[in-house]
């Protein structure tokens, strides 16, 4: 086998079903999902804090009937 038949394998992190999304959060937000995501688990990154946040505000909506 050549090496150009080789199969390469990407850098950087496996694609996924999603795409970024830039918020600009002000200060107090911020420190209020630190302090929930420090109850929660401290271990949590932010940007998982705010996707089980939004998961969570999402599905409160829906069984309220929110839109």
């Amino acid at each position: 086998m050549s090496i150009d038949g080789a199969k390469k394998h990407g850098r950087g992190r496996p694609r996924v079903d999603s795409e970024p999304v830039n918020v600009r959060v002000d200060r107090a937000m911020i420190e209020a999902i630190d302090r929930w995501r420090a109850l929660e688990d401290p271990e949590m990154t932010r940007p998982e804090a705010m996707r089980r946040l939004v998961e969570y505000a999402l599905a409160v909506a829906e069984t309220s009937g929110k839109k």
